[in-house]
């Protein structure tokens, strides 16, 4: 049993995995007590009309969240402790892009040759620091990271195929006039949830523009056919994604890390999926699962890990 103390009324909430649980007042102090299934990392925060970071914990993911991790696992390796009044340095490099899509700012931090693009970009400067991280695991070999912001709609940018036409028609000439070259055999595409499914579509349909995928915790119950325009985990395994992928041709050429956490159940029959008819098509595929829910505490260890893989052939 862990507990949990706050100043007053209100609750404790968990990004996935767990529901909240109130605070209960004893005297002048007020607490939760929040039963933790082993092995499990998650973020959380205090509500109480307002959400606030716990002030007792040094580990934080923003401004307002905090990140708890049980006692058996071991911390997260190249990931440093953040608290969460820290502000993170972002990568001076910015580039303006004004295009299909609209106008984005893309950031830019220059690494070697291999280029990785890193989808839902503003958690990854803003709220975990994945620059420190990849400098930390990768060293003289770190990459050149693409950092594409997070979409306003992100079921309508990343359930369209026009997000890679503007990457390969737009983005990557325009990375190149500023100095960053795509090396399109080396070129990593990274993303989480929805971002992962998006990443992993787009390698179906742009073969020549993305060979490289690591996938967390990939949105692969989507189904157009379901109702709420596919959002329910009980339709069929793997969605749409598994239909394609059973009349998909030779996928030799694609090399994909897929990671989905340990406690995110109702996920599990859908990745596996994927995993499953990926590897049967003939990709090179690496399968693993962390200790977190639909959790980017999770994904940020998984998404250092699975670069390094998916490099490591080159």
């Amino acid at each position: 049993m862990t507990t949990f103390r706050w100043t007053g009324p209100g609750e404790v909430r968990f990004e996935s995995a767990l529901d909240p649980v109130p605070f209960r007042q004893s005297g002048s102090l007020w607490s939760a007590e929040v039963e933790m299934p082993p092995r499990l990392r998650v973020t959380y925060h205090f509500f109480d009309g307002e959400e606030h970071a716990d002030p007792a914990n040094p580990a934080g993911a923003g401004p307002n969240r905090s990140i708890f991790t049980t006692p058996d696992l071991e911390p997260q390796p190249h990931w440093p402790v953040v608290g969460p009044d820290e502000v993170l340095d972002v990568p001076s490099s910015r580039i303006r892009w004004t295009g299909a899509l609209g106008r984005k700012t893309v950031r830019v931090h220059k690494g070697g040759e291999p280029v990785v693009l890193l989808l839902d970009g503003d958690d990854w400067m803003y709220v975990h620091p994945a620059v420190a991280a990849f400098e930390s695991a990768m060293g003289d070999a770190m990459p050149t990271l693409i950092f594409l912001p997070t979409p306003r709609d992100r079921d309508a940018e990343y359930g369209s195929s026009a997000l890679w036409e503007a990457i390969r028609d737009e983005l990557l000439p325009l990375l190149a006039e500023n100095g960053v070259t795509v090396d399109l055999s080396r070129f990593v595409v990274a993303g989480q949830s929805l971002g992962g499914l998006s990443a992993f579509q787009a390698a179906l349909d742009f073969p020549s523009l993305v060979s490289r995928v690591a996938c967390q915790s990939g949105s692969f119950w989507y189904a157009r056919e379901l109702p709420q325009a596919g959002l329910a985990l009980d339709g069929p395994a793997g969605g749409d994604t598994a239909e394609r992928l059973r009349s998909a041709p030779d996928l030799s050429w694609l090399r994909v890390a897929f990671d989905v956490g340990e406690h995110e159940p109702k996920m599990h029959r859908h990745c596996e999926a994927v995993e499953e008819l990926t590897a049967q098509a003939g990709a090179t595929v690496r399968v693993n699962r962390s200790p977190a829910g639909h959790d980017r505490v999770g994904w940020r260890h998984a998404l250092v890990r699975d670069v390094a893989w998916l490099l490591s052939d080159l």
